[in-house]
């Protein structure tokens, strides 16, 4: 019997490519199959993790910082002149500073990075993406929420309101592109350990929260794994849904 790849000749375009979860993400997506274009922020970052993964030209990484409209505009035309076509649209890109806080006291730079960059950073990401999607007859789109939009923790409320954003448009995007085969979920990751949060790790707040895993701390291959079911074609009937992938921390 032959063997199928997950996602034997997709093509993906992932955000937040050289951060612990996204580059886990593009490692596992690759594995299975698809074609990649890694984005980051970071000049070089994403370039450096293709050479990294040996993909060859399976995979590209360029530098998008996706607040701007035309460098989003721009990694997606990548996309298609690069591979062909777009079936996957996996919005990493994001997450919490040290300076976010309750609302008297979070300042309001903080409140509109944090908008720029996850809600309409994953905004722009679907609006030039999607359209790819419905041209190659179909699609999905993964967002990333958080536990913050399913569930109250302190002294977060910039980041919540960014995420809690995410999952009511995962949630209309889902409704409205369903007629064009396009699927939308999101994830909500709980504690995972990478490089930032590792940086945190000492803190008495993220020590509080590791406590709450029931299952212990999430490793960046545990969120990939569920990008991977969304992205495959085992989830063609799943959509609008945002998966708390947490260790328990939302049920604890």
């Amino acid at each position: 019997m032959e063997f199928m790849l997950r996602m034997q000749d997709k093509v993906a375009l992932v955000t937040g490519a050289a951060g612990g979860i996204g580059g886990e993400i593009c490692r596992k997506f690759l594995a299975e199959g698809a074609k990649v274009l890694a984005l980051d922020v970071v000049p070089g970052a994403a370039e450096q993790l293709v050479a990294d993964l040996g993909a060859g030209d399976r995979a590209v990484g360029m530098a998008c910082d996706v607040s701007q409209v035309d460098q989003v505009s721009t990694s997606v035309d990548k996309a298609l002149s690069a591979f062909g076509g777009l079936n996957v649209l996996c919005n990493v890109a994001g997450g919490s500073s040290t300076r976010d806080g309750r609302v008297t006291e979070a300042p309001i730079e903080e409140f509109w990075r944090v908008m720029n960059v996850d809600l309409f950073g994953t905004f722009l990401v679907c609006k030039f993406g999607i359209p790819a999607l419905i041209a190659a007859g179909g699609g999905s789109v993964i967002n990333f929420s958080s536990i913050t939009a399913l569930m109250a923790l302190p002294e977060r409320d910039c980041y919540t309101a960014a995420k809690g954003g995410i999952a009511s448009m995962t949630r209309s995007m889902a409704l409205g592109f369903a007629p064009d085969n396009v699927r939308v979920n999101a994830i909500a990751p709980g504690k995972t350990t990478t490089p930032r949060t590792a940086a945190r790790a000492h803190t008495e707040r993220a020590k509080k929260v590791a406590e709450r895993c029931l299952l212990g701390v999430l490793e960046p291959s545990d969120i990939a794994h569920m990008a991977v079911f969304l992205a495959s074609d085992e989830s063609t009937h799943i959509t609008g849904q945002v998966f708390a992938v947490d260790s328990g921390i939302t049920i604890s």
